[in-house]
């Protein structure tokens, strides 16, 4: 109530400012970070032969989209989801492609965790950010390796006044009334004849969220405020900019983002700890106590004689604590046996890009990049860490990735633009410990799993027409993904074999698009279409897992899939008060397995929709209704068929959740954006056992200077 009763307090003296007279000098918003981009701005008069969809920070704001996640989720071609499970990780799918195949970059720099880059989406805050860039189907060679479905970069803002600042602060509510979650964010930059600084710092406090009053509250969930499901994120960005020229800037960036989390139970499995919760075996005990990534990078970009250079040079480290405790409780870490332990991941990675580019004659640009980076990761365990046992000893491994590639742009004619690019990955394991504990409880035996290295040969080719009725592109690419360290060795707590040998997973892309406008509309659509071959995926093996009954898997370069579908987007200022945007999104997907033909694709809808009205009621105030539509999904159900080799699944409900959303220009100055989202309170789930949060409401008072 204490922490409550601030918030209130800081949101009402927003409000004091916001009444004061204001200045008659206001601040211009800050800009895009310019070398942290990895895709087209929208001034940009070149396109690639992809399709690029922008966020920005305005469209974040006016809706409350404090994750990345919910930020992504009304964007076209994008469907978000949750893993379940004991990690409860909330999911972005770009065209039916997951986080393995799509990378994930703050400011170009990519975010990978080496152990198994399972990224927790949620976890990423968006209120610093001047845009989300997200490519689809057709990622240039030159952004470095992993683009095998598309890419998605958080790009922060560099200032462009004198002196400029920004400072939020909002509360968010429950169905019920009661404070859910807490967050404050301030920027500050200052943008000199030679020089800029930039600094902000966010974090939001969250208390769960509250589910929908139609829930019907099982032993393992009351009605209410959804249990286990607190976090508490922050993220620190500093920059210091030198702009020597008009055409050259160095920068040296410093990123520091902390989180925490438990994670919701489901709620139609046992819970130890709790009586009479079902049947079918308990569920883990699992919470990430830390979950922190710190990056510190240096940017150039320098104009030569016909040409330029950009270079960036990186180091970054992540460190992730899972606890497994006894029971639900979450208390104690005493029980003497393998699932019980703190598990701690201590990675690091550095490293260097370089891009170079000219221009041959007034029609031909050719452009190379070099990449580099060397990861390490750390795995130190400890078993039944409140008897007071000793950790096992640390297991490391070490993985260097590189990348050579070139693209040559040629304008054919005034209207027809053709772009090629090529490019050679090898990534390389350059050591890979295996603490052996089957042994348990015994001492760990130490060893080392095989090594080697993997490679392969990436290429693009599009085509982009430009038009007075708009601009047309066809593209088709061919891109690879890297297994991860847990895709080859990991086994999973008994239940996996490791396979080093594992190849990298290939998807040729197809694209048909079409940029422009239509009568009073601005339209972006596309017909897509993926051929994924060498699919990892688990496979059952003749070894047998008697604990579980049933066989172990092993992951393994077997499935087939394809991904087609149809996206559409449009932005129609119906007047000068009334402006309406909308996007509709097809996806089908299919994929083979050669052992279990009852194997099909879970998480992602055939059809997602999105529509949102902006209506401008007075000078002041603009009212924005909106609704997002998903249809029906398959889920993997958390009760398994009594043949190990079926699959069971449950379809998922399709939705409708309606949002209204206000803003109030209180002043020059000073803004108030809030908001009601699922306003009808729908109960829904994305994955089976795992409901979504019911009636929201938000408040954010925001001051600029």
């Amino acid at each position: 109530m204490r922490v409550t009763t601030r918030a209130g307090l800081l949101c009402a003296t927003i409000l004091g400012w916001a009444a004061a007279p204001a200045s008659a000098q206001v601040a211009e918003p800050s800009q895009v970070f310019v070398l942290g981009t990895i895709t087209l701005t929208a001034e940009d008069d070149e396109g690639r032969g992809g399709t690029t969809t922008t966020v920005t920070a305005k469209d974040v704001l006016r809706s409350n989209r404090t994750s990345l996640d919910d930020a992504l989720r009304v964007a076209p071609g994008v469907q978000v989801g949750n893993t379940g499970g004991s990690r409860n990780e909330r999911l972005v799918y770009v065209r039916g492609f997951d986080r393995f195949q799509v990378p994930l970059s703050i400011d170009g720099i990519r975010v990978y965790l080496p152990a198994d880059n399972r990224l927790d989406y949620g976890r990423f805050l968006t209120p610093d950010l001047a845009e989300i860039q997200l490519q689809k189907g057709h990622v240039s060679v030159l952004n470095r390796p992993g683009g095998m479905g598309g890419a998605i970069n958080l790009v922060t803002r560099q200032p462009s006044a004198p002196f400029e600042g920004e400072a939020r602060l909002g509360i968010e509510a429950g169905n019920r009334g009661d404070i859910a979650a807490r967050s404050g964010f301030l920027s500050l930059g200052t943008r000199q004849a030679d020089f800029w600084l930039q600094g902000s710092y966010m974090r939001r406090d969250s208390d769960g969220f509250y589910l929908s009053r139609d829930f019907v509250p099982r032993p393992q969930q009351g009605a209410g405020l959804r249990e286990y499901a607190d976090t508490d994120d922050s993220r620190l960005n500093l920059k210091a900019g030198w702009t020597p020229n008009a055409t050259d800037e160095y920068v040296l960036s410093y990123t520091r983002q902390t989180g925490a989390k438990r994670a919701p139970y489901n709620i139609d499995l046992p819970m130890r700890g709790r009586p009479d919760t079902g049947s079918g075996g308990y569920q883990r005990d699992w919470t990430w106590p830390e979950w922190d990534i710190d990056s510190l990078a240096f940017y150039s970009h320098t104009e030569l004689a016909g040409g330029y250079l950009k270079t960036r040079a990186y180091y970054n480290r992540f460190d992730n604590l899972l606890s497994s405790w006894d029971d639900s409780t979450q208390t104690t870490q005493e029980t003497l046996a393998p699932r019980i332990f703190d598990s701690r991941y201590k990675d690091a990675a550095w490293g260097l890009s370089a891009e170079a580019g000219t221009e041959f004659g007034p029609d031909h640009e050719v452009k190379a990049a070099l990449h580099y980076r060397r990861d390490r990761h750390d795995s130190i365990q400890s078993v039944a860490p409140g008897t007071g046992r000793e950790p096992d000893p640390p297991e490391r491994s070490e993985e260097e990735t590189i990348s050579v590639a070139l693209e040559h742009g040629w304008q054919y004619s005034q209207a027809l633009r053709l772009v090629s690019g090529i490019s050679y990955d090898k990534a390389r394991m350059l050591r890979a410990d295996n603490n052996d504990t089957s042994g348990f409880p015994g001492p760990a035996v130490p060893g080392s799993y095989p090594t080697g290295s993997t490679d392969a040969v990436n290429w693009q080719l599009a085509a982009i027409y430009s038009h007075d009725s708009g601009e047309y592109h066809a593209s088709l690419s061919s891109r690879t993904r890297f297994p991860t360290r847990f895709d080859r060795y990991s086994t999973r707590f008994g239940t996996a074999l490791p396979n080093p040998a594992l190849e990298s997973e290939r998807a040729t892309n197809i694209e048909i698009g079409y940029g422009g406008q239509i009568g009073p509309a601005t339209v972006q659509a596309a017909l897509f279409y993926s051929k994924v071959k060498d699919m990892i995926q688990s496979m059952p093996t003749d070894q047998w897992d008697d604990e579980r009954d049933r066989p172990i898997v092993q992951s393994q370069n077997v499935g087939d899939g394809t991904y087609k579908g149809f996206e559409i987007a449009a932005n129609w200022q119906v007047s000068d008060r009334l402006g309406l945007v909308a996007n509709y999104t097809w996806l089908h997907r299919g994929i083979t397995d050669p052992v279990r033909a009852d194997y099909r694709p879970t998480d992602t809808p055939r059809h997602n929709a999105y529509m949102r009205l902006d209506w401008r009621a007075m000078d002041a105030l603009t009212i924005s209704p909106s609704v997002e539509l998903s249809s029906s999904r398959l889920s993997e159900s958390a009760i398994q068929p009594s043949d190990p080799g079926q699959i069971a699944y449950t379809r998922m409900s399709g939705f409708a959740l309606a949002n209204l959303d206000a803003e109030w220009q209180a002043s020059e100055q000073a803004s108030v954006v809030f908001g009601i989202r699922n306003l009808f309170d729908r109960d829904y789930q994305l994955v089976e056992g795992f409901p979504e949060p019911g009636r929201s409401f938000f408040l954010t008072t925001r001051m600029t200077f």
